[in-house]
């Protein structure tokens, strides 16, 4: 263990340790009955009988391809779609409403982005989608594109305005010192520090836009989770758990996919060219900063050896 480690960690005794290994067996024991209860409850309910025969040998003839199908590539595929173009353009509109509500010099301006905020940010999705189907007469695809984009627009914009909140005054103060404009410096210094900040709670946010497209079930929207109650009312409620257990499963597998996605791009912007890094190799500067390392380079000696007046 390094020195540093050492004075900010101290090294568990004997007590510690056994007490480490106690409460590993208690939580482990408390998990393993958990479990046992949730097979033994499943079991009594008859959930592993031939039931899960549907997601193979459907009755009323149907066939495996068709379930697959339904769950796939119909369900799946609207979910997908709505997300893809929902996430990018929340992205987009909740940058562009935290850039004005900091860069904006006009405080009309400003406060416009934050009551905009404010509103779209406590207006449930489903009541957005709501308004988008029977209000305006769209399409069941982009009511819950509107519903999307509008709630976690607003979202996104609080996470980076916490962001550029977080930021050390003196970013905004140099770009500001060099003859930047307020917007400018907000674009160009601030923001791009705020999103590296902020990554982990967009990406958090990127994964409950994802779940909340299964509201669309609610305006006849064909995601996942309206395929799934529809073979429901197809094949009977006998049939409900082994279908919704897959679509959980497809749900959990693509969150975890847009998480390590997220993990490699932050990994990969902390070790890109852009970041300042430390130059081991170089001496440290000299007492008397740069006119004092340039005149021991040219004559030979320090600050402390020219001649005093």
């Amino acid at each position: 263990m390094s020195s540093q480690a050492s004075v900010l960690y101290d090294i568990p005794g004997p007590k510690a340790k056994r007490r480490d290994v106690v409460y590993n067996i208690v939580f482990t024991a408390f998990f393993v009955s958990l479990l046992a209860y949730i097979i033994y409850a499943f079991n009594q309910r008859g959930i592993f009988d031939d039931r899960w025969s549907v997601l193979w040998d459907p009755p009323k003839g149907q066939t495996a391809a068709d379930v697959w199908h339904a769950l796939l590539v119909r369900g799946l595929g609207a979910t997908m779609l709505a997300t893809v173009i929902a996430a990018p353009l929340a992205l987009a509109l909740g940058g562009a409403l935290s850039v004005l509500r900091r860069g904006l010099r006009n405080r009309l301006g400003s406060a416009s982005a934050t009551v905009v905020t404010e509103i779209f940010r406590g207006l449930p999705v489903l009541l957005m989608m709501v308004l988008a189907r029977f209000g305006f007469g769209w399409s069941g695809l982009w009511s819950v594109v509107f519903g999307l984009v509008v709630y976690n627009m607003a979202v996104v914009a609080e996470i980076l305005r916490a962001g550029l909140a977080a930021l050390p005054a003196g970013q905004r103060e140099a770009g500001l010192s060099v003859g930047l404009s307020t917007m400018r410096t907000t674009v160009l210094i601030e923001m791009p520090q705020a999103v590296r900040i902020m990554l982990p709670a967009l990406v958090s946010q990127l994964v409950v836009l994802l779940k909340d497209s299964s509201l669309g079930y609610i305006i006849a929207y064909s995601e996942l989770l309206r395929q799934i109650r529809t073979m429901r009312e197809y094949f009977g409620d006998r049939y409900t758990i082994p279908v919704f257990l897959v679509g959980a499963t497809v749900y959990i597998l693509i969150n975890i996919l847009v998480s390590r996605l997220a993990i490699w791009l932050e990994g990969r912007m902390r070790s890109s060219g852009n970041v300042a890094k430390a130059d081991e190799g170089e001496p440290p500067m000299p007492e008397g900063g740069a006119e004092a390392a340039r005149l021991t380079a040219t004559h030979g000696r320090g600050p402390g050896d020219l001649p005093r007046t």
